[in-house]
């Protein structure tokens, strides 16, 4: 029998059917309920810290996330710990944000909602639609395909950018590689960063990236933050060179004062990209799927990280 530890009461009693599992409530704010716990599936958005309480658990295994985004576990991962994160399961919440703020951003949808507090019937005809434009997807994992499907149902030319450039798909023709964005920026309307935080990647969107976008172009980042330097940012935009729609943002969450909530061209989501109601059902059938599998003798899918301290 595998025990397992879910942070949710409810998660529990969903979960208590599949063979060879024993579920058990622990949403890691105390200590451990008990010590023979193998796999652990930390709560969704609580804070890190709690990930510490990992090195109480002798006979840990695997820890299974139910984000995408997995940098902020591996510090705390014991020796020998496998780390999967939540392949899948943001997906559709995360791409349908990722468009919608698209097309608010297009669209003037935050001038508007500004004049209708105002009662002013603005005049925002000609606007620039999505449909017609040419988009970069940067980070073409499962939520940069499910953004290029929902584009290209809207009219929008695709090209997909990965860390190294391989053969495309039924979406796409070809993959680029990270290396070819100096070139392909100048040629994009809008680029979407969905791709995850590493050294590599930290600043990749800097002073020189937003000078090699086409003036008024449109910054969509539904990754982390981090990927982009701010202060470069608030530049570009202050400027008129770029405009942005993010739901990440460095710092976050963003100071009340802070230049960037009243940048022009800036729209700003509280990083809810993947909370909304898609996410439940999803993080259940992926839990219900690895740890069936897990407790049967077969290994997580998703491993990203192995514990080293």
């Amino acid at each position: 029998m595998v025990i397992v530890s879910l942070p949710e009461e409810n998660w529990v009693a969903a979960l208590a059917d599949v063979e060879g599992l024993e579920p058990v409530l622990w949403d890691m704010t105390d200590a451990p309920p008990r010590g023979d716990i193998a796999v652990v599936v930390p709560p969704y958005m609580s804070n890190p810290k709690r990930l510490a309480r990992l090195a109480e658990l002798p006979q840990l295994r695997a820890v299974q996330l139910v984000t995408a985004g997995f940098e902020h576990a591996v510090p705390y991962l014991p020796a020998g710990v496998e780390l999967a994160n939540g392949r899948g399961i943001h997906d559709t919440s995360t791409a349908e944000l990722a468009v919608g703020l698209a097309i608010a951003a297009q669209r003037g949808i935050p001038q508007a909602v500004r004049a209708q507090g105002d009662g002013e019937w603005l005049r925002l005809a000609g606007m620039p639609s999505l449909a017609d434009r040419h988009a970069l997807i940067i980070g073409y994992g499962s939520i940069g395909v499910a953004i290029a499907k929902r584009l290209l149902a809207m009219e929008v030319s695709v090209t997909a950018v990965a860390s190294k450039a391989r053969a495309g798909d039924d979406l796409v023709e070809q993959v680029h590689g990270i290396n070819e964005l100096p070139a392909l920026l100048p040629e994009h309307d809008v680029v979407f960063l969905i791709l995850p935080l590493t050294e590599a990647t930290h600043h990749l969107v800097d002073a020189d990236f937003l000078a090699r976008m086409p003036r008024n172009s449109l910054l969509v980042n539904v990754a982390r933050g981090g990927i982009v330097d701010t202060d470069a940012l608030v530049e570009a935009c202050a400027a008129g060179q770029v405009r942005a729609a993010l739901d990440v943002t460095d710092p976050e969450p963003l100071p009340p004062a802070h230049p960037l909530w009243h940048t022009d061209g800036v729209l700003i989501t509280p990083h809810v990209g993947g909370a909304s109601t898609a996410f439940e059902p999803r993080a259940l059938r992926l839990l219900r799927e690895e740890l069936a599998q897990f407790a049967a003798g077969a290994p997580l899918r998703n491993v990203v990280a192995t514990g080293s301290r």
